[in-house]
């Protein structure tokens, strides 16, 4: 690390991924309590579901499917919820009707932060569709008006998302993470050499953030 630049940590994350909402504002709350160096945070696109199809799953047969039936995908939700609450998360699982593919909702991301708006605030406008408000992030209409919530101009969201940009980087960011042994998010890399797993506590990251001040 070159003394003076700020330090990267790279956080992978999904967008149907409830812990990675919970993770994040753990993450930031660290963060601000912490009197680091300077640190560059780089949103960085994890697909759990790469062969998702494009119309998505009925969520509740998604979730049978992925905890081994109904009661235990109903426990998790309920253990999901009282963790979100500790952290000042209200989620409305129970809302969400289909799992969609992520890879439009990593591209819309990108592409509003491209358009100068925040990438963390950009994410925490997805999550709250879908966490909070139970919408289909996989549908462009849905991205569309967020983009215009984040006072991005209409229609430049639907267009975008009409093509193909930033698919192939999307997917390469999936793919590096799992180059490096990432299989689940979030994902906490500092520096490219030391990584946290997990929806930690905000105690949990000031170990390593003490060692990025340490080399500054």
């Amino acid at each position: 690390m070159v003394k003076g630049a700020a330090a990267t940590i790279e956080v992978y994350h999904d967008l149907i991924c409830p812990w990675c909402f919970i993770g994040k504002r753990r993450f930031e709350t660290a963060l601000r309590h912490h009197r680091a160096a300077p640190v560059a945070v780089r949103w960085q696109p994890f697909l759990l579901n790469p062969n998702m199809p494009s119309t998505g799953m009925d969520q509740r047969n998604y979730l049978a499917l992925k905890f081994g039936g109904p009661r235990r995908a109903q426990q998790a939700h309920e253990m999901i919820a009282r963790t979100a609450r500790m952290d000042d998360l209200l989620l409305q699982l129970d809302a969400i009707e289909r799992t969609p593919p992520t890879l439009d909702a990593h591209r819309f991301v990108a592409f509003v932060s491209s358009q100068g708006v925040d990438a963390a605030t950009a994410i925490d406008a997805v999550f709250a569709a879908f966490f909070q408000d139970g919408r289909n992030i996989g549908e462009a209409a849905v991205l569309e008006s967020l983009g215009r919530g984040l006072g991005v101009a209409p229609g430049l969201v639907t267009a975008f998302l009409a093509g193909d940009d930033l698919v192939d980087t999307v997917r390469a960011s999936d793919w590096s993470a799992r180059q490096m042994g990432i299989q689940a998010v979030p994902c906490f890399v500092f520096q490219g050499r030391y990584a946290l797993s997990g929806a930690q506590d905000p105690d949990a990251f000031q170990p390593l953030l003490d060692l990025l001040t340490a080399a500054a």
